[in-house]
């Protein structure tokens, strides 16, 4: 016998009296407070699937309150919400058909959101790669992070290295995708590294209080939000970039190899320049080109040969 076998019970704690029973949502009375919460993302997901399937496919736990006369959910609140929002008229709930004291209420309401058996991953990695529709994979409600799908994956040269991996995911209104993945890709060229980051938890610390501060500055919630705000702060000091990563200040003089390619943007601190501005430019550069004095495939050479000159004159 275990020691939660030898726990004497409260003095109500006999069994319950349930039984099935169909009835309409519309009918039912939530629970005020429940500990249990659910995202809008989860609960539009779970509204879908109710949708989808005509029908509750787990059974919530209802009391009936015959003092009151209600029909009180105890456990599948979110459940019953979401058939009300799919437009179920009528559901399957097991129903207890006793009197109920207060606290034996919260600990059925607790023990059925608390006491849940746990996933065997590879299992459970192995049955979620057999849904080969993205439909299916999205009604299953399971995502990456909960697969631990990247903890599983073997990245060369770390396989002996027994690290542990989190797994950030970053949503982007659509007119904010394209700047954002733009400078994602300039600082993956910049340090010149796969698409794939490796970085030690200090560094992620440091990402989630750069987070924070940009949270608590400007007053937002999304994280996608104050990345972006993160990201313009990165965009006003691409000229830091450059300094001890390819150009020593002191001497003025390139660090490494003479042919390493550099972004432009760390030399001139911007991605962007007026258009006359860029008119004129475009001129200067045309003219040597067709003077032979800068090859068509590298007219970069042209911002070269004008700053030596500029340098020679002065």
């Amino acid at each position: 016998m275990s020691d939660i076998d030898e726990l004497p019970g409260p003095a109500d704690a006999g069994p319950l009296n349930l039984r099935p029973a169909t009835v309409a949502p519309a009918d039912l009375t939530l629970l005020e407070v429940n500990a249990r919460y659910m995202r809008k993302e989860t609960f539009d997901r779970l509204v879908a699937n109710v949708r989808r399937d005509g029908a509750l496919t787990s059974t919530p736990l209802v009391w009936n309150d015959e003092v009151s006369g209600r029909m009180v959910v105890l456990s599948g609140n979110h459940r019953i919400m979401a058939a009300r929002e799919a437009g179920l008229e009528q559901v399957s709930v097991i129903v207890v058909d006793q009197p109920l004291t207060r606290a034996r209420q919260v600990a059925l309401q607790l023990s059925h959101n608390a006491i849940e058996g746990e996933d065997d991953p590879a299992t459970l990695k192995h049955l979620y790669d057999e849904l080969d529709d993205v439909d299916w994979r999205a009604y299953s409600g399971l995502d990456d992070k909960q697969l631990d799908l990247l903890a599983q994956v073997d990245l060369e040269g770390l396989s002996e290295a027994n690290l542990d991996f989190a797994t950030v995911q970053l949503v982007f209104l659509p007119h904010e995708l394209d700047a954002a993945r733009g400078s994602f890709e300039e600082a993956r060229r910049i340090v010149q590294a796969d698409v794939r980051w490796l970085a030690g938890y200090a560094e992620y610390e440091t990402t989630l209080d750069a987070l924070a501060t940009a949270h608590g500055a400007h007053n937002v919630g999304n994280v996608a939000t104050a990345l972006g705000l993160i990201l313009q702060v990165f965009e006003r000091h691409l000229g830091e970039l450059r300094d001890g990563v390819w150009f020593d200040p002191e001497s003025g003089e390139s660090i490494g190899a003479a042919g390493r390619l550099v972004p432009v943007e760390t030399i001139i601190e911007t991605r962007s320049m007026p258009a006359d501005a860029a008119a004129v430019l475009t001129r200067a550069v045309n003219k040597l080109v067709a003077a032979g004095e800068v090859p068509a495939d590298q007219r970069w050479r042209a911002l070269e040969l004008l700053a030596a000159d500029y340098l020679a004159g002065a």
